[in-house]
């Protein structure tokens, strides 16, 4: 079974950390990811470094810039993802994994373990054969929803997802000022019941009651740019400060 699925069976909310893969360096990024799964997340996300990230934030265009000008690449995330003993997901943009080639990247993530892969600027209807590489491999392709997201178009997205549905808390980027209230948990619910996935809310979720809010109706939490932030501030001496904040994060989810 995909790790993904045997996480969700579990049926407690579940908690996701990304950071950008080679950020500050490709040398001292493993650790950092570590740092994550130490603290306790149970699925973590890496970003392949792009330069152009649209749906980011300033804080992980930062991220992407430092990673970038240290010599991160696509094939030096896939050997980051290599040696995390985890549930991990590849998180990128189209240009980079269309130029890389769809079979090779399917491939390559087969070795290295991922168990889903989220290419935020890709719209279901396009590029079907990159979906169709990745599935034949075992690899669910995520896919996102947002809160503008008519209820036909998350059926939609539903039949040609796998893993679970990455819902976006808010529109705009990354990072923004977190919007949570009864009404976010409300939708969270409305996506869940439509798709028939499991729902994984992200999008400006940095503290932990941020991620209890959050897990009154998903089934997991992501957390990106706080960490990101994190890694910023303390470049290689990360470590700690990643290894808590997740922990507090983790200990705010009801955990069965």
């Amino acid at each position: 079974m995909n790790r993904l699925d045997a996480l969700f069976a579990e049926g407690r909310p579940l908690l996701v950390g990304y950071l950008c893969a080679g950020d500050p360096t490709p040398v001292a990024s493993p650790a950092l990811f570590q740092a994550l799964i130490d603290g306790g997340a149970d699925i973590v996300e890496i970003g392949v470094p792009f330069s152009d990230p649209g749906a980011d934030g300033p804080a992980i265009q930062r991220a992407s810039e430092r990673a970038l000008g240290a010599g991160a690449t696509l094939d030096g995330a896939l050997d980051l993802a290599r040696d995390l003993d985890c549930a991990k997901v590849l998180f990128g943009y189209l240009n980079p994994f269309l130029a890389y080639g769809y079979e090779r990247l399917a491939e390559r993530c087969a070795e290295a373990g991922i168990d889903g892969v989220l290419c935020v600027d890709c719209p279901v209807e396009e590029e079907p054969e990159f979906r169709a590489a990745l599935t034949a491999r075992g690899i669910h392709p995520i896919l996102l929803v947002a809160p503008t997201t008519p209820d036909d178009r998350i059926v939609a997205l539903s039949d040609n997802a796998g893993g679970f549905l990455y819902y976006v808390s808010m529109t705009g980027v990354t990072g923004a000022a977190f919007q949570g209230d009864d009404a976010l948990v409300e939708r969270i619910r409305r996506v869940r019941e439509l798709s028939g996935h499991p729902v994984a809310v992200g999008f400006g979720i940095r503290t932990p009651q941020d991620a209890a809010l959050v897990a009154r109706g998903a089934d997991a939490v992501v957390v990106g740019s706080a960490f990101v932030r994190l890694v910023e501030a303390h470049g290689v001496e990360a470590v700690e400060p990643l290894r808590a904040l997740t922990r507090s994060l983790a200990e705010a989810l009801p955990r069965g």
